[in-house]
């Protein structure tokens, strides 16, 4: 789908999720709720493998990591300590004219994010033009593109530095100097930027008032926090160690939009890892690179992914990277790895009074950064206890699923003039890893071809098809990723053996029906992706 406008193409990929029943509308008999979405059964199956394979990486790979489970409720007061009910906020501006609401930084992202695209254009032009052409030689000389650049550098600049001291009104400032116009309106006619809390609350018990006031989480992490004492000494964990959960997370959002990638309902993989006072930029490597490499291992394309450094660090970090990807809609953030300090553990000691330390005969050192800050040398050199510092990995499931089945969705011109549309998936990803057809519903082959998936679903899921022709049997599999479709026919009754069709390049070859099983194991598990880590 090269030529195909990427608005175009993202209509499309919704489109297709609706057919072939990855994802629907929320509620849809009800004309659906905004921004919330159901995953169908293709969709249920294919982030169930995204989910167990990030599960595998993080926890079945990793000696010193482990996975919990930790309740959406929590009380209150976690949310006060983790910051979230001062500090969750996103900046708010309203257009006076279309009554549209929006993020103002995601105003300020979308207009640097045009002369980017502006950037991209420039070089491919000129990449055409010249043989052996140097993209980064030609972005560092050419004239109208390091203007871009430096329009792209001041604009970060301002906004990093209003963003910093919480100068809204220097963001509401630079979108009109920017002359950035409302997209349904077209006019300039803003409200004040404004700060807006994005988390959900309700009220536990029988009596609704303010005591009894609880939140849906907004993330996953600080469930991880408050039990790291727990896994620590039920688990016999010694630092570094890990602690890694997926599951739903709640928020708010001004702008809900572009389908599944911000929702308000959402689901998180993370993994909190715990780590010595000292060593956190040099595990913050460790994981930005190992995430860069899990990601690869998909096999959706390198060029299709970029480290982004955060313009304004969160409250509890002191490093931070996104893993962005090349969606239809641009390059947005896919995962986040964040240096978030001895924060988190820190805060909790002090609302909840409990003692979130650990102890290190061969530390000697502040009990945390705070206390860093007033001591000297001479008043710790006797403790060897310290608040452990964390490195994050956080990427949004979701999103995840969107990634990959945006990189996979391909429509196909065939030597016979026809056209196939096909989802590429990972194998290992994919809802069904095989389909069995009987070439006809009679003379036996409906039968061999139900014993031949009754053998394989002990250890995939397979799939049984007998309506239509081969051909658009074929197509239909196509279209959900399926890699592999086998066929019984009349000569598979008298030498067991079987045509098994190859998704991609649509060889077909022979193969005996006791070698499937070895087949299906060695092209569509885990196992190899794992073992490419």
């Amino acid at each position: 789908m090269s030529n195909i406008k990427p608005e175009d193409f993202f209509k499309n990929i919704i489109s297709h999720c609706k057919e072939y029943g990855f994802i629907f509308q929320s509620s849809e008999i009800y004309d659906g709720l905004s921004a919330v979405y159901d995953y169908g059964q293709m969709g249920a199956e294919l982030k169930k493998n995204i989910r167990e394979y990030w599960w595998k990486a993080m926890v079945q790979m990793h000696e010193n990591i482990v996975g919990i489970d930790a309740a959406i409720f929590m009380h209150p007061t976690t949310w006060k300590a983790s910051g979230h009910v001062d500090a969750f906020n996103d900046p708010l501006i309203d257009n006076k004219d279309s009554k549209k609401r929006y993020r103002a930084d995601v105003l300020i992202e979308d207009h640097v994010a045009k002369i980017e695209d502006k950037i991209n254009k420039e070089v491919e032009k000129a990449a055409k033009r010249f043989e052996n052409f140097d993209a980064a030689m030609f972005k560092a000389t050419n004239g109208r593109v390091k203007e871009y650049q430096e329009k792209i550098d001041q604009i970060n600049e301002r906004f990093k530095t209003a963003l910093n001291d919480n100068n809204l009104d220097e963001v509401k400032q630079i979108i009109i100097d920017l002359e950035i116009v409302c997209p349904i309106s077209g006019t300039r006619n803003w409200t004040d930027v404004r700060q807006f809390n994005l988390m959900f609350n309700t009220s536990m018990g029988a009596v609704t008032d303010d005591s009894n006031i609880i939140y849906l989480r907004p993330e996953t992490a600080q469930g991880i926090f408050v039990n790291y004492l727990n896994v620590q000494k039920t688990g016999r964990m010694k630092i570094p160690f890990g602690i890694a959960q997926t599951g739903k997370a709640f928020r708010n959002e001004i702008v809900a939009r572009q389908f599944i990638f911000r929702m308000r309902e959402f689901e998180q993989m993370e993994m909190q890892f715990f780590v010595k006072p000292g060593t956190e930029m040099e595990w913050y490597e460790y994981w930005k690179k190992a995430r860069l490499n899990w990601h690869l291992s998909l096999g959706l394309g390198a060029e299709k992914y970029r480290f982004h450094d955060h313009l304004k660090l969160a409250h509890y970090a002191n490093a931070a990277a996104d893993i962005e990807h090349q969606f239809p809609f641009g390059f947005k953030e896919l995962e986040g790895i964040h240096s978030r300090t001895d924060f988190d553990l820190r805060q909790h000691e002090q609302y909840s009074g409990k003692k979130l330390q650990y102890f290190d005969p061969e530390y000697t050192g502040p009990l945390n950064s705070e206390l860093a800050k007033t001591q000297t040398p001479e008043d710790w050199k006797d403790n060897h206890s310290y608040v452990p510092y964390v490195v994050e990995t956080s990427v949004g499931l979701d999103r995840l699923f969107l990634a990959v089945l945006s990189a996979s969705l391909k429509e196909e011109k065939l030597d016979d003039g026809d056209t196939r549309s096909v989802l590429n998936l990972p194998p290992a990803l994919a809802p069904y890893k095989a389909a069995i057809f009987p070439l006809v519903k009679k003379d036996g082959l409906p039968e061999l071809a139900e014993n031949i998936m009754k053998d394989l679903k002990f250890d995939f899921m397979v799939a049984y098809d007998e309506k239509d022709t081969v051909g658009k049997r074929y197509r239909r599999h196509d279209a959900i990723g399926t890699p592999f479709c086998i066929t019984v026919d009349h000569q598979s009754l008298e030498d067991k053996t079987v045509t098994i069709r190859h998704r991609d390049s649509m060889k077909q070859d022979r193969v005996a029906i006791s070698e499937l099983h070895s087949i299906l194991t060695e092209k569509t598990s885990m196992q190899a992706l794992l073992k490419g880590l």
